[in-house]
């Protein structure tokens, strides 16, 4: 058996069963792009500014939204346009983690109306498989698709072990979860997406305790599929259009390399 992860993304878009999965595939080989920013920046004018200028470059534009001080829907107006405009997907790094009834009203009400706009959203699976059932009930009518969080980045993280092979468990057989959240391909039972946050073209780290890694240590050698950038991409003084061209260059250069391994 051929592992997904030696598969092209255009190939692995068209046998998928998912439809978001799918459009991200063939978002990511038309644009040449596994690349995902991080926007956490805290005006909606930062915002719209930073997701047109690294637009071009990206496959999906991942936000914090409840950072953004100023918060209306315009904004999400205006980033589904700009979306629209340049060929990526949203995905709102919520990491809902209550009972299932809790996250059915986070992820389709209140001020943010999460559903209605972002095509992925994420969760902890602490609370249960019931978190899982409590936003699918809103996200698969609408075509979204939810992200388990395996790993993270961070030093000392305590999803680990036992924990992260339940996470698996739990996605293989829950056909609203499209992927992960981790540094590594899980497993070969379900064509399983995996995005990585921590990405830095030198390996190093912040003073609280986040951990970078190259794309070629996560892409081509642990056989993840999209590279998280923040930092790395818009922090002072950077040309930030030539960042995230760059990254999207280094991001595509370390799947290329793993498609050619034996």
């Amino acid at each position: 058996m051929v592992s997904f992860s030696q598969k092209t993304y255009a190939a692995r878009g068209q046998e998928h069963e998912h439809p978001l999965a799918k459009q991200l595939f063939a978002n990511m080989e038309r644009k040449k792009s596994n690349l995902s920013v991080a926007a956490d920046v805290a005006t909606k004018a930062e915002l719209l500014l930073l997701a047109d200028k690294v637009g071009p470059y990206i496959c999906v534009l991942k936000t914090h939204i409840d950072i953004v001080e100023d918060f209306d829907m315009d904004l999400v107006a205006q980033l589904q346009a700009l979306a629209e405009k340049h060929d990526f997907l949203i995905f709102e790094d919520r990491k809902f983690a209550d009972i299932g009834n809790t996250v059915k009203l986070q992820y389709g009400g209140g001020i943010y109306r999460i559903a209605d706009w972002a095509h992925f959203t994420n969760c902890h699976v602490i609370p249960g498989e019931g978190i899982i059932q409590g936003l699918a009930e809103v996200g698969m009518p609408k075509g979204r698709g939810l992200l388990l969080l395996a790993e993270m980045s961070s030093k000392g993280m305590l999803a680990t072990g036992a924990y992260t092979d339940k996470n698996v468990e739990m996605a293989v057989k829950n056909e609203f979860v499209v992927g992960f959240i981790g540094s590594r391909r899980f497993t070969e039972d379900r064509d399983l997406i995996t995005m990585t946050p921590g990405i830095g073209l030198h390996a190093s780290g912040d003073a609280l305790g986040q951990q970078y890694r190259t794309p070629e240590t996560i892409v081509t050698k642990n056989g993840s599929d999209i590279i998280i950038v923040g930092r790395g991409i818009y922090g002072p003084g950077k040309d930030v259009a030539a960042e995230a061209q760059r990254y999207r260059d280094a991001g595509w250069a370390a799947y290329e390399k793993r498609l050619a391994k034996d």
